[in-house]
């Protein structure tokens, strides 16, 4: 058990803590920013993917948005269950009309065939878009995810296509909120006060929040 003190003393130990984590908010700012900065690959190849509708394109996904994140979501062919871990993942993801509204889409990913992934997404009750990359392994190497999990970012230039950024392992761990998903984008939040390039897209924060079914008004 943590040792028992009085409220004086545990203010004045809170407040010691407070700038520490301070520090580490600013740090993680300062790793976004940088983040922002980072030169990104070009996609020369047709990714194909399979969905509720047939084949379509990777280009697709974006659903007209400029930006995509994609989950590589560890369900192999025949699995008789999705992975623990992913689903977890999947579990804590929020509604994505907020991420919407910062012009970015989010995708699930997995190598096993379309029908088993609608089986599983039944199940789990989930409504995030996923696709089946069955037959067309070469878009989990490319991006980085070969057979694991892992997160891509990908930006869209009109029909051209590029990687931005990729994380897996523990990288994984602290996602899961608007804020951090949109943190690991070229755009970023897209506020005012973050350190962006000139002529990144800012508005002012908290006035563009909306009631997830609002957006459109």
């Amino acid at each position: 058990m943590p040792e028992i003190v009085s409220r004086d003393e545990w203010h004045t130990a809170r407040k010691e803590l407070l700038k520490k984590e301070k520090e580490a908010t600013r740090a993680r700012d300062a790793l976004a920013a940088e983040r922002r900065r980072l030169p990104m690959v070009p996609l020369d190849k047709e990714y194909m993917l399979e969905g509720p509708n047939g084949t379509i394109r990777l280009l697709d996904l974006f659903e007209g948005r400029r930006q995509l994140l994609t989950y590589h979501f560890m369900l192999e062919p025949g699995d008789e269950a999705p992975c623990s871990g992913c689903s977890m993942f999947v579990d804590n993801i929020g509604h994505l009309a907020h991420l919407h509204a910062r012009d970015t889409s989010f995708a699930l990913i997995s190598r096993a065939p379309y029908a088993e992934i609608e089986q599983v997404q039944k199940q789990m009750e989930w409504t995030i878009p996923w696709y089946s990359t069955f037959g067309h392994a070469d878009f989990n190497t490319d991006s980085g995810a070969g057979s694991g999990f892992g997160l891509s970012v990908f930006l869209r230039d009109g029909s051209s296509i590029y990687q931005t950024y990729f994380t897996s392992g523990r990288g994984i761990e602290t996602l899961g909120s608007n804020w951090t998903f949109l943190d690991l984008t070229p755009l970023g939040r897209q506020e005012t006060w973050e350190d962006s390039p000139d002529g990144w897209p800012k508005t002012k924060p908290y006035q563009w929040w909306r009631l997830h079914h609002k957006y459109d008004s």
